[in-house]
């Protein structure tokens, strides 16, 4: 088609600009005979190409979407940046793609004030400008969580200059506010419904998603910034019109190839489950697992109630604080929450439709001394181990991180075929929730928003016969955290669990301790309403919003988050010892990306201030200002 060659035509040209060019690009394509006219470039063109591109194709989402934010939000077992580790050519490729992105919104926004003021605009212009308005702001609060100050100024039609985070949470903030109330819903936008990969110019869901997003945005600084936090929820809420239902996810259809609309997590990466995600599953919501399978194979797996199988205390690393260090379960626990099963499948379960293929290898050893050495089928098992450093014990075993041996993300995540969720419904509950707890102004109570949100993501999942039952449970996780929203009862310190040992094969039973989340609330609370609401917020976004799960963490150090093992000393975490691993603190988490050396080699003017306003150093561990510092 003539605009597509139009279009391309226009991207090469402005992309090469990236965030510290000015965005007064307009005129000089104006003046390019090779370029398109006024007439012909429209804003809907540049708008597509921003929420399309910003899905991520391969080359960005295998290092952003899984390597990064997977990694560091615990969505799967991986060592990188959760230990310290980063990459400077993923930093730069992800700030140039964002540059991108962004200036396509902007050349959007400045297309359309060029058909109003030459007479050219279609009656839709003004929507779509405002549209292009609040995925600007979503954009830029990737790039401001992700890295820190940026550059407000960017898009105010001058020259850039680094702004403080607060300031630029401000501006989003005010940019989502203002082009809401500025979406004209008696407007049909049919005619170029092809344009928006989201909501096909559905100017309502545009609306609901700007006011869903000033909900996401206030919250995030609710523990520095509480009385604005508070003033601009309430303002979002109060309108009525955030996204409340399925219908109105932000969401855009993934599609095979490599291309941006390619899955985010369509490389073939192990993506096993963390032992974060395990400790949070394994008892939550008190539903039997043999209540959530027909095969009888699989049933016959089922565990006893905290039998935690084999102990391999001299194999298994247990220097980390992760509550299920030291044992091989050589089965299935005995209560699940039933998301669980859903997201991950079973090693050798090939009879589920969602079994990844290239999972094929069950078998699995562990060298227990010079004469002798364990033969494992993990078959039907359910194992997690923490990340870090396992020294010479990770040379012994061939379980631990491999394929096939450890339960895996399915497959239709896998293969293009999902829509990729950038807000739901359950998340605005959350918020609601949450809200609702600190004592704002909301429209309904914190209960209620909380049991909406877990029904709207078990519906998600295909799970909802579960729900009623789930709801009124108080069993409580391995993180010592149970589902009944008014239970507040604190575990015991400890657990009784069963096992028996790898080396002596004598049975036993051993007391376990509860982890202490000595980030949050000096460790001393493990099921308050917070902790629940943050729980569920955190398992729902699994698999498609992690880096919401890793802000939210950020913020609050909630949920609990096991540290790396240190069977070694790690040299990009040296803070994390032998003397102080059974305590979590902030800067054992990764809180931002790094700055490019691409950034501050071209501009070192600017990169120097930017790391002024982070208030610490250009490091990984430099929280940001709506993050906790202690």
């Amino acid at each position: 088609m003539k605009t597509k060659t139009i279009l391309s035509k226009i991207s090469v040209l402005l992309l090469l600009g990236g965030l510290s060019s000015s965005c007064s690009n307009f005129e000089d394509l104006n003046t390019d005979p090779t370029a398109a006219n006024e007439q012909q470039v429209k804003p809907e063109y540049f708008l597509n190409n921003a929420i399309i591109g910003a899905q991520q194709d391969p080359h960005i989402s295998e290092r952003i979407f899984i390597i990064y934010w997977k990694n560091v939000a615990r969505q799967n077992y991986s060592n990188g940046l959760n230990m310290g580790s980063d990459n400077d050519s993923y930093n730069s490729d992800y700030w140039r793609y964002l540059s991108e992105w962004l200036n396509n919104a902007n050349t959007a926004i400045e297309i359309a004030d060029k058909k109003v003021a030459n007479g050219t605009a279609d009656a839709y212009n003004e929507n779509v400008k405002q549209v292009a308005r609040i995925w600007r702001a979503y954009l830029l609060s990737e790039l401001t969580d992700n890295f820190g100050p940026a550059p407000v100024t960017a898009f105010q039609g001058v020259n850039p200059t680094f702004d403080p985070v607060k300031d630029v949470y401000y501006y989003m903030i005010e940019e989502l506010k203002d082009a809401q109330s500025k979406l004209n819903l008696s407007i049909s936008g049919a005619a170029i419904k092809d344009y928006d990969a989201s909501y096909g110019y559905n100017w309502e869901k545009w609306q609901r998603y700007a006011n869903s997003m000033r909900m996401r945005l206030a919250m995030r600084m609710s523990e520095v910034d509480p009385a604005k936090a508070k003033t601009e929820f309430e303002a979002a809420v109060a309108t009525n019109l955030y996204i409340s239902n399925a219908d109105q996810n932000f969401s855009v259809q993934e599609k095979d190839g490599w291309n941006p609309l390619a899955g985010v997590m369509s490389r073939a990466y192990t993506q096993m489950i963390s032992a974060t995600m395990n400790n949070l599953f394994i008892g939550l919501g008190g539903i039997n697992t043999a209540d959530q399978f027909t095969n009888a194979d699989i049933k016959a797996k089922v565990k006893p109630a905290n039998d935690m199988g084999i102990r391999y205390l001299n194999n298994f690393s247990t220097m980390s604080n992760d509550p299920s260090q030291g044992y091989y379960l050589d089965g299935l626990p005995n209560k699940m929450d039933p998301r669980a099963y859903k997201a991950f499948f079973l090693p050798g379960d090939v009879a589920n439709p969602e079994y990844w293929s290239l999972a094929t290898n069950q078998a699995a050893t562990i060298k227990v001394s010079a004469t002798r050495t364990d033969q494992l089928d993990t078959k039907y098992t359910w194992n997690s181990f923490s990340t870090g450093t396992w020294g010479a014990k990770a040379s012994d075993i061939v379980l631990r991180g491999q394929n096939g041996r450890q339960p895996g993300m399915i497959n239709k995540f896998r293969n293009s075929s999902q829509r990729r969720i950038f807000f739901a419904s359950w998340e605005s509950y959350y918020l609601i929730a949450e809200a609702a707890l600190r004592g704002w102004a909301t429209p309904m109570s914190d209960q209620a928003a909380y049991e909406q949100g877990v029904k709207d993501n078990f519906a998600y999942w295909g799970a909802s016969n579960y729900v009623s039952q789930y709801l009124g449970s108080t069993d409580y996780n391995r993180a010592g955290t149970s589902v009944k929203y008014d239970h507040v009862t604190e575990p015991g310190a400890t657990f009784t669990a069963n096992y028996v040992d790898a080396y002596t094969g004598q049975a036993g039973t051993t007391q376990i301790a509860y982890p202490s989340n000595t980030i949050y609330k000096d460790g001393n609370v493990k099921n308050d309403k917070l902790t629940k609401i943050i729980t569920q917020k955190y398992i729902s976004a699994f698999p498609y919003l992690p880096l919401e799960a890793w802000s939210d963490h950020r913020r609050l150090g909630l949920p609990f988050f096991e540290n790396p093992a240190v069977e070694q000393p790690m040299a990009t975490m040296p803070q994390i010892n032998a003397s102080n691993y059974t305590k979590n603190q902030v800067n054992f988490f990764p809180q931002r990306l790094r700055y490019p050396s691409s950034f501050r080699n071209a501009d070192p003017e600017n990169y120097t201030k930017a790391v002024s306003l982070l208030e610490g150093t250009d490091d990984i561990f430099t929280p940001l200002w709506w993050a906790k510092k202690k």
